[in-house]
């Protein structure tokens, strides 16, 4: 059966939605341009150059990105060793790119990460680097921060070392063409056994209670007459089998800057009991109850992601883990340095080109790796990193948020009068959040006397207005 196309709005309300998207990024005061000193600089830098030891160009490194990315942080290797794996990811060297404290790296502290606008990317770096120079393209000769790690036969970390190295990309593969490749078994080694590799790292992170879950997207995308539309995407098998090398590599770079007093972690608090609680009784209103004996993670994996009511259930999901942030390491270790839903220490280190925070991680733990002393520029700047990133992380998800609610109401304009069959996903006071099928829009009306979780009701679309993304229904009367 055909994939169902998205409802596409008519031109009029494309051409308004383009101008709101445009008034939001000065709203939100979305850097646009880099100014021309930064661009400058960026153009002048020359390219790093690794120690002439660590040459790896021979291994046939890979890269498995979204369709169209330039931006390639990573490029993965896989081998079989002895009696298990041998993994080389390979990251990109951005920190042999920006000068502490030069006009590239103000910036981007100041910008903090790359942003998702739904009319364009807006780089962390100028795109110089972050698409060519520094980018892990095919074909290029590139230095990169190459963490190799030697794993047993169960998947298990038994030593790791991270280099800087000279490293030759051979294949750009999107993620359906990875797939295509593993489920054809054509004989591209690493990425057969990135699909061992990957279900061995997911059972090891199933028995230490983990839970990092590729859940369905909702996703905003250009449609062929120039317009905005949204798709619920459900990820490939390979985009979690790869996941899991950049979980490994966070977690080693974690024990790293743990063992020595210094970096910066990824943490996320335990939830409450309270939030616990509240979260089984939802899963019973929904008619998906959450058993006693099965663990966050195996009962979320256990949901099928076609059934409304496991939407439902990943939605209330989401209240469970919150507060995640950053956590400076100079000499204290913090007290619970976990990040709950991966069920162990963290940190960021595996996407340079579009994260601010990854560059100190990298430079940390090359230095701790070699039992050199950490840069003296990381020890005077990494207590204002968490503040930083929060800033970035806050503008990005009021974009994100933003975006989805006008390309929302941007789609469902035509459409005001129309009655639709939604499920309730969460009962807030006088209110139900509600999630339509068709288009897939989240949003919220009146509840109804007795709603609960999980019931399909029918509302009707009072208001869809694209200037500020507010989108009203009310229950339909019976």
């Amino acid at each position: 059966m055909p994939a169902r196309r998205p409802h596409v709005a008519v031109s009029a309300a494309q051409s308004e939605l383009a101008s709101s998207l445009a008034e939001l990024r000065r709203t939100l005061d979305v850097p646009a341009e880099f100014p021309p000193h930064v661009e400058t600089e960026a153009i002048a830098t020359l390219a790093p150059t690794p120690p002439p030891e660590a040459d790896l160009r021979d291994l046939p490194f890979i890269t498995i990105d979204p369709l169209g990315s330039t931006d390639l942080d990573q490029a993965l290797h896989i081998a079989r060793g002895d009696d298990g794996f041998l993994v080389h990811y390979a990251i990109a060297d951005v920190p042999g790119w920006v000068r502490p404290d030069g006009e590239v790296d103000r910036e981007a502290r100041r910008r903090g990460q790359t942003l998702y606008a739904a009319d364009g990317r807006i780089p962390l770096h100028p795109t110089v680097l972050s698409e060519d120079r520094a980018s892990l393209l095919p074909g290029a000769d590139r230095s990169a921060f190459v963490w190799s790690f030697e794993l047993d036969r169960h998947g298990t970390v038994a030593r790791t070392r991270l280099r800087r190295a000279l490293v030759r990309s051979r294949l750009q593969l999107t993620y359906e063409a990875a797939q295509s490749h593993i489920d054809a078994g054509d004989g591209v080694d690493s990425l057969s056994l990135l699909r061992e590799v990957g279900l061995l790292r997911i059972e090891l992170e199933r028995a230490r209670g983990g839970a990092s879950l590729n859940s369905p997207d909702e996703e905003i995308v250009r449609t062929s007459n120039g317009g905005y539309a949204l798709e619920r995407r459900r990820p490939l098998p390979v985009e979690e089998w790869n996941a899991q090398l950049s979980l490994m590599t966070g977690m080693a770079a974690a024990e790293l800057m743990l063992a020595g007093r210094i970096g910066i972690l990824r943490t996320m608090p335990k939830p409450t009991e309270e939030r616990v609680d509240a979260f089984r009784t939802q899963t019973r209103a929904l008619g998906r109850p959450w058993p006693e004996a099965v663990t966050y993670g195996e009962y979320l994996r256990a949901l099928d992601r076609d059934d409304p009511a496991a939407l439902a259930v990943m939605q209330a999901a989401g209240g469970l883990f919150r507060g995640a942030g950053y956590v400076a390491i100079d000499g204290a270790i913090p007290t619970d340095p976990m990040q709950s839903a991966i069920a162990a220490p963290y940190a960021h280190v595996t996407a340079p080109l579009r994260r601010l925070v990854d560059r100190w991680g990298l430079v940390v733990c090359e230095a701790l790796s070699a039992g050199r002393e950490v840069p003296a520029w990381i020890r005077e700047s990494l207590a204002e990193l968490p503040a930083l990133m929060g800033a970035s992380s806050q503008r990005a998800s009021r974009l994100d948020a933003a975006s989805v609610a006008r390309v929302e109401a941007a789609v469902l304009q035509a459409r005001v009068g129309e009655s639709f069959p939604v499920t309730v996903l969460e009962v807030r006071g006088a209110n139900a959040v509600i999630q339509l099928t068709e288009p897939a829009v989240t949003a919220s009306c009146p509840a109804p006397a007795g709603a609960v979780a999980g019931v399909i009701i029918d509302v009707v679309l009072e208001r869809a207005d694209i200037g500020s993304g507010e989108v009203r229904f009310r229950v339909a009367e019976r």
